[in-house]
């Protein structure tokens, strides 16, 4: 059995090929890259490159570099796929990462929504009690009336003591 080394201190790194880059920058590149693949506009380019490769190696035979089977045309394809596919993954990798922050703001901006919601029908509901107890203008109104005629039969009353 292999005896370990301390566990207090990591492991010695391993070496690296001297390749450095900046990961964000690159993921743009796929991007943008990604981007392109997905047009028209490529597959048209494609289209018309392949077409003029075909005829060249087809009908003029001074030119033949790469004859019928067309393995150099499908040598370029193949690296063509090897390239794109990790590139359009990663893009997709980046574009998933972006959509989880978005849903996780998104979330918590609704329910920081809904909390503000609920504490203003809370409020509502209070204001409401409150006024549940305020005279309204018509009861006070009839108060008023009630006083009135009161007053007025009692100044009747008096005169005709008097």
């Amino acid at each position: 059995m292999k005896k370990r080394g301390d566990l207090a201190r990591p492991r010695h790194r391993r070496p690296t090929l001297g390749v450095h880059y900046d990961p964000d920058a690159f993921g743009q590149f796929s991007e943008a890259l990604a981007r392109y693949l997905g047009t028209a506009r490529f597959l048209i380019v494609q289209t018309v490159l392949v077409i003029i490769w075909i005829t060249l190696n087809v009908a003029f035979i001074a030119f033949r570099w790469d004859p019928y089977p067309f393995i150099l045309l499908n040598l370029m394809f193949s690296v063509q796929a090897a390239y794109s596919a990790p590139l359009i993954l990663l893009a997709q990798n980046r574009q998933e990462e972006r959509d989880r922050r978005q849903a996780e703001t998104d979330r918590a901006v609704a329910a920081s929504t809904q909390a503000n919601a609920e504490f203003l029908a809370r409020e509502l509901a209070s204001v409401r009690l409150a006024l549940s107890n305020v005279v309204t203008t018509d009861e006070l109104r009839e108060q008023l009336e009630e006083v009135v005629k009161l007053l007025a039969n009692k100044g009747n009353v008096v005169d005709r003591n008097s």
